[in-house]
């Protein structure tokens, strides 16, 4: 009965796939996947355990954001504070990676999925940076989904770099400080060729941003998920995607402004 139940809800959810198609969708999902290590002490195991399940729940949200049409998805894979754990866990994440990289280079091709990676991506081991370089560059021509793997990243390791970057280039009159505005900073940031985060959503019923792109989520909309990570479903998905359609985005303005803005009827020139 249970089984039927969840196929059921399923199903349901399934129907309103055209709608997260048709209308108002994200055009950029950024997703900070906690819970592995959870996920694994409720079930006895040790914490790698959990990452192992959580690469299945990674493949199946980067196929269904392919077939949602979600232009960018950004996934936080591995933060500078990471290299702080067990030497034995670190070890078993960058070997994940690299099979990771190696076994799911078919997927991304079949569903014209674009490879990207943002953070200290030269501190990352030999063998991983060669791989992720190799698959970004397989998949470069491919125009559908751009995926993004924040690896060895923190925010703000990132916009100490972009600020010292700015920096030195005042300093041999490159650029005048008077001309530093949004567009000159997000252009020295890691992900200056990505949009800005719409919808931000974290698993584990943790309720924290966690040092991710804490410039490029400045208006997005958040939406937390208590399933650990290895959890983590097409349904969530599909409900956080519905969360965010149904709320009014303003941008620091009044819900009558924007009315009052829909209401416009343009003049014809």
């Amino acid at each position: 009965m249970a089984g039927n139940h969840a196929e059921t809800v399923l199903n349901e959810v399934r129907k309103t796939l055209a709608d997260v198609q048709e209308s108002g969708r994200p055009k950029h999902i950024a997703i900070i996947m906690d819970g592995n290590g959870r996920w694994a002490k409720q079930r006895g195991k040790l914490r790698v355990f959990g990452h192992e399940n959580g690469v299945e729940a990674v493949r199946k949200t980067v196929e269904n954001c392919a077939r949602l049409k979600i232009d960018y998805l950004t996934l936080y894979a591995f933060s500078t504070e990471n290299w702080n754990r067990p030497k034995l866990e670190v070890e078993t994440l960058m070997r994940l990676l690299v099979a990771s990289l190696r076994r799911e280079l078919k997927t991304l091709t079949e569903n014209n999925i674009k490879l990207n990676a943002i953070g200290r991506i030269d501190s990352l081991p030999d063998r991983v940076h060669k791989e992720l370089k190799e698959v970004i560059e397989k998949t470069s021509s491919h125009t559908g989904t751009t995926l993004t793997l924040a690896l060895s990243y923190g925010s703000r390791e990132e916009l100490k770099t972009a600020v010292k970057t700015l920096c030195s280039k005042v300093k041999n009159n490159l650029i005048s400080p008077d001309h530093i505005d949004e567009t000159i900073i997000n252009n020295h940031l890691y992900t200056h060729d990505l949009p800005d985060v719409d919808l931000l959503i974290r698993t584990s019923g943790e309720h924290r941003i966690s040092n991710f792109l804490l410039w490029q989520i400045a208006y997005a909309e958040l939406y937390f998920v208590d399933a650990f990570w290895p959890d983590f479903q097409e349904h969530h998905l599909v409900e956080a995607i519905m969360n965010y359609q149904n709320r009014e985005r303003r941008f620091g303005k009044t819900s009558e402004q924007l009315d009052s803005a829909d209401r416009t009827i343009p003049l014809s020139e």
